[in-house]
């Protein structure tokens, strides 16, 4: 089994065509499909199912792609592992955050890390901070951005505080609100919000706040973004809660500061097992110390 047939085999399991894959790894399709069919017949099954309009995985390929993953990336980290022994950063470096991270200006540090290490692959993934923290834990991740309730803490990583930071009202210009200096919770309570799904740690801040106070709140609208919940917010659908620091970058909505409001802290996160030479880097380059961070 070689690694090129299972780079094969995740590029067709991602793009779901021999053709696409073909380009991706700069083969042509023939010699793609016939690395596929020799690791079928090693392996004694089918990895994938092919029709003429489609293609996906068997259940034997389902159970394959994991394993050829992590073998992909072991090689990969064992090739950057080499190179930094040698002098060189060279890899990859996937990199997961929160859409509202403030404390690091991301596109900015990777314009700089780009600049100085030009032979790593760089990758960025946007989501909640649980699932950041699972990836990281999975090796999908190096390096990720959180943010977290002043409760809680990541769990089974390494972990650097960058920022706090308290939440702010957001409402549409014309809202009854909206000339208001400050607002408490209680009277906040009556509104209808938008914010993020229930259960992730963006959605968390707010929720804990409102049930510490005895209050609950109708959150009618659920989404994964900050930049929509504004527009939401803009059309006077509904108001929000955001970070205070997050907040000013949005347009068509006001902002209004919250007496008792939920507070937050960013965090900084990597492995604590398994931390890259582009990751050390990278970490370095933020002036994030290289002691192990708290699990």
């Amino acid at each position: 089994m070689e690694l090129q047939q299972m780079r094969y085999v995740v590029a067709v399991a991602e793009t779901n065509s021999f053709t696409r894959a073909a380009e991706r790894c700069l083969v042509v399709q023939s010699a793609l499909s016939h690395q596929i069919a020799r690791l079928e017949k090693e392996l004694g099954a089918r990895l994938f199912e092919r029709t003429s309009r489609r293609v996906r995985l068997t259940p034997a390929g389902e159970a394959f792609l994991p394993a050829a993953r992590q073998c992909l990336d072991a090689a990969e980290r064992a090739a950057a592992e080499v190179a930094a022994a040698v002098g060189e950063v060279r890899g990859r470096l996937a990199v997961g955050l929160i859409p509202t991270v403030t404390a690091v200006d991301i596109p900015g540090a990777l314009r700089d890390f780009r600049q100085q290490y030009p032979h790593v692959r760089i990758s960025l993934r946007v989501g909640a901070s649980d699932d950041l923290v699972e990836q990281i834990k999975q090796g999908a991740l190096d390096v990720a951005f959180l943010g977290l309730p002043t409760t809680a803490q990541p769990q089974g990583v390494a972990a650097h505080e960058l920022a706090h930071d308290r939440l702010v009202a957001v409402v549409a210009p014309d809202h009854s609100l909206a000339a208001e200096p400050a607002v408490d919770l209680r009277r906040l309570s009556s509104e209808v919000f938008v914010d993020l799904p229930a259960g992730t740690a963006g959605r968390a801040q707010s929720d804990q706040a409102f049930s510490a106070a005895g209050l609950s709140r109708d959150v009618a609208f659920e989404v994964t973004t900050a930049d929509y919940i504004a527009r939401l917010v803009g059309q006077g659908l509904a108001i929000a809660m955001l970070p205070s620091a997050y907040a000013p970058q949005l347009t068509g909505v006001t902002t209004i500061e919250v007496t008792d409001a939920p507070a937050r802290v960013e965090y900084v996160t990597w492995s604590h097992a398994s931390r890259t030479p582009a990751a050390t880097a990278f970490l370095a380059l933020l002036d994030i110390p290289a002691v192990p961070g708290k699990e």
